[in-house]
C-alpha cells in the first residue's frame, strides 16, 4: 500500500489523467460530463463502492471502465472523489417544520417576480394604506455577503433565497434555518459573477433550481438541500458567469448567462426539469457577422396564452469600440419573443441599435392585458436603460408608445415611426436611466412604477458615485407622462438599484437606494411607512402570506428582513 503522504500527491494526478478531460480540472463538470464536486450521489457512496463503479464504468452513459488501473489506484481515485464531495447540506437538527409541498396557493411567491408576467403586483390586501404604518420587523437573517440582490421565494411556510453560491431555506415565520446548500466561490471569474451576485432560485415540486457563479444549473432537493444533479449551461468554454434566477415554464427551466462585457456569445437555454437535459438553446448573436455579447442575465417573462417567452438581452462586445462590428449588432439590446417549446424567434425589438454606451435592455419586460387607448390589447411595458419608456403590442412587437421618462435625454431626440431611435449623439447620456430592478403596474391606477436615474445632470464624480439623482417614478402608460415622483436623497451610487412591489391594497413598497425601506401610496407617492436600514439597497421586495397573515420580505445589505403587522 502507498504511504499517506504519497497518496496525497498521487490522487490528484490520477484525477487529472483519467477524469479531468470530461469532468473539468476543478471537477465542476463540462459539456462532456457532470460535476463530481459537491455531488450528493458520490457523498452517499463508500470509497469501496466507488472503486467498483470506477472499475466497471457505466458504458451506457458514456463513462469508460478503468479496469486497467490497479486496485490501489482505483481506491485512491475513489477516495479523492469522496474528498471533493463532503456533505453539502446542513439541515437544522431542531427544524421547527418539515418541508413539504402542495398545490400553489394565492399567498405564495413561487417565481422570481411572483408571476410569469414579470409584473411584481400582488393580490394580497391584508397590509393596506391604513395599517402599513404599523408594520414591525419580525425577524432578521444575517449572511456573510454585504451586497445581496436575491429575491426570496415563499411556499408552504418556507422561504428560499440565495447568497454567493449558496441556497438557504428558512422558516418563514421565524427565520430559523431549515437547510443550506453551499459550495466555494469559483476563482478566475469576471464581472458580477466574480462579486458573487445572485438573484434567486426557482422551485417546482421536489426541486429547487439554482445557477452557480460559473454558470452551472443545479437541481437541489427541496426537502433537505441535497444536490440532485449539476449540469454546465454553456456548451463552449468562455468567460461565462451566472447571476440569474431561473424561470420555470411547464416542464422546462429556462436560464440565461452573464459576461457580455468580457466577450461571451449570449444565449437563452431551456433544460428539462427532470434531469437537466437540454431542450433548446437560442443564441442572441449570430456567428456571422462576428458580433459578440448579448448576455441574458435578467429573468424574462412568459405568456402562457401564446406560449411565448420574452427575454431581454445585453450590450454588444466590445461595447465602446465598434470598429469591427458594423450595423445594428442584432440581437443585442433587444427583447426577444421566443417560442417556449422550440426557442424559435417569433419577433424582436431592438431598443438601442449599434450600442456604444452599455445600454443593456436587461430591464423587466412586464406583460399586461388591458384596455389601451380604447382597444383591449396584450401589452409589454419596458423602461429602458436608454431613457425611453416603451409600450409594445406583445403579439407582434409593434411600438404603441415610446417616450422619455427622464427630463433630459441627450443621445436621441425621439423614437421614429419606424421604431428606430432618432440618434443625435451615440455616446450621449443616459447609459443607466433604469436597470434590472423589479417594476410593477397597477391595474387600479393605470400607473407603471420603477426607480429611475436622472443621469444627464450634474458632473461625474467617479466610481462609486454616479452623475444625477435616483427617483421613484410613476408613469401613465397611456401618455408616458410622469404622474408623480419621489426624489431619493444622497448621491447616486453604482449598483444600488432596488426594486418595487405593488399590492392590490394600493401600497407600493420599495428600497431607498442609499438606505431605507419604504411604502408609499400608489396614487400619490405619499410616504406611509419608513424603516431605516442604513445600508445601500440592491434587492427588490416580495410579499407572501402564511397561517392567514401577510408579510413583506426584502434583502438589505447582508441581511434578509421580514416585516409584518
Amino acid at each position: 500500500m502507498l504511504t499517506f503522504a504519497l497518496a496525497l500527491l498521487v490522487s490528484p494526478e490520477l484525477f487529472r489523467q483519467h477524469c479531468a478531460s470530461c469532468h473539468g480540472d476543478d471537477a465542476r463538470g463540462t459539456a462532456k460530463g457532470p460535476g463530481l464536486a459537491d455531488n450528493s450521489h458520490i457523498a452517499s457512496q463508500t470509497s469501496e463502492q466507488l472503486r467498483e463503479f470506477l472499475r466497471h464504468g457505466n458504458p451506457g452513459a458514456g463513462m469508460p471502465a478503468f479496469g486497467d488501473l490497479s486496485s490501489d489506484n482505483l481506491l485512491l481515485l475513489a477516495s479523492y472523489l469522496k474528498s471533493l464531495s463532503p456533505i453539502v447540506s446542513s439541515p437544522s437538527p431542531a427544524s421547527p417544520i418539515k418541508i413539504s409541498w402542495r398545490e400553489p396557493e394565492p399567498g405564495d411567491w413561487l417565481t422570481y417576480n411572483g408571476d410569469p408576467s414579470a409584473n411584481r403586483y400582488s393580490q394580497l390586501t391584508q397590509i393596506n394604506t391604513a395599517n402599513v404604518g404599523s408594520l414591525r420587523l419580525k425577524w432578521i437573517y444575517p449572511t456573510q455577503y454585504f451586497g445581496l440582490e436575491t429575491t426570496p421565494l415563499a411556499s408552504d411556510g418556507v422561504l428560499y433565497f440565495t447568497a454567493p453560491n449558496q441556497v438557504i431555506a428558512v422558516d418563514a415565520l421565524t427565520g430559523a434555518d431549515l437547510w443550506k446548500y453551499a459550495r466555494p466561490q469559483t476563482p478566475g471569474l469576471e464581472g458580477d459573477a466574480k462579486l458573487g451576485t445572485n438573484r434567486g432560485v426557482a422551485i417546482l415540486n421536489e426541486k429547487v433550481f439554482f445557477v452557480t457563479d460559473n454558470a452551472h444549473l443545479l437541481a437541489i432537493n427541496r426537502a433537505n438541500g441535497d444536490l440532485l444533479w449539476d449540469i454546465l449551461i454553456p456548451d463552449e468554454p468562455h468567460k461565462y458567469g451566472g447571476t440569474i434566477a431561473p424561470l420555470i415554464v411547464d416542464d422546462k427551466v429556462v436560464v440565461g448567462v452573464a459576461g457580455a462585457d468580457h466577450g461571451i456569445r449570449g444565449f437563452v437555454a431551456a433544460f428539462h426539469v427532470s434531469d437537466g437535459t437540454l431542450v433548446w438553446r437560442r443564441w442572441t448573436v449570430p456567428v456571422d457577422p462576428p458580433v459578440l455579447g448579448g448576455s441574458t442575465w435578467l429573468t424574462g417573462s412568459y405568456d402562457p396564452g401564446t406560449g411565448t417567452l420574452y427575454w431581454p438581452t445585453g450590450n454588444p462586445y466590445p461595447d465602446s469600440d465598434d470598429r469591427n462590428r458594423p450595423g445594428d449588432n442584432l440581437y443585442t439590446d433587444c427583447i426577444l419573443a421566443l417560442d417556449v417549446k422550440t426557442g424559435e424567434l417569433k419577433w424582436h425589438y431592438q431598443f438601442t441599435p449599434h450600442d456604444l454606451l452599455d445600454r443593456d435592455a436587461a430591464e423587466p419586460p412586464v406583460l399586461i392585458d388591458t384596455l389601451y387607448k380604447g382597444k383591449l390589447r396584450k401589452l409589454l411595458l419596458h423602461a429602458d436603460r436608454n431613457g425611453f419608456f416603451y409600450v409594445l403590442d406583445r403579439t407582434n412587437g409593434e411600438i404603441l408608445l415610446a417616450k422619455p421618462f427622464l427630463r433630459r435625454v441627450d443621445w436621441a431626440s425621439s423614437i421614429g415611426s419606424d421604431g428606430r431611435p432618432v440618434v443625435i449623439a451615440p455616446k450621449g447620456c443616459p447609459s443607466d436611466a433604469a436597470n434590472w430592478s423589479s417594476t410593477a403596474y397597477s391595474p387600479v391606477t393605470g400607473l407603471y412604477y420603477f426607480v429611475a436615474l436622472e443621469e444627464c445632470v450634474g458632473k461625474p464624480t467617479g466610481y462609486p458615485d454616479q452623475t444625477g439623482q435616483h427617483f421613484l417614478r410613476a408613469v401613465n402608460i397611456e401618455t408616458g407622462d410622469i404622474a408623480w415622483e419621489v426624489p431619493q436623497p444622497g448621491p447616486a451610487r453604482a449598483k444600488t438599484w432596488t426594486g418595487v412591489l405593488a399590492t392590490a391594497s394600493g401600497v407600493l413598497f420599495y428600497g431607498k437606494p442609499n438606505g431605507g425601506f419604504d411604502a408609499v401610496d400608489q396614487r400619490t407617492g405619499d410616504t406611509l411607512f419608513h424603516f431605516p436600514t442604513n445600508v445601500r439597497m440592491k434587492a427588490p421586495p416580495i410579499t407572501f402570506s402564511v397561517e392567514g397573515n401577510q408579510y413583506v420580505v426584502v434583502a438589505a445589505g447582508p441581511n434578509i428582513l421580514c416585516f409584518g403587522l
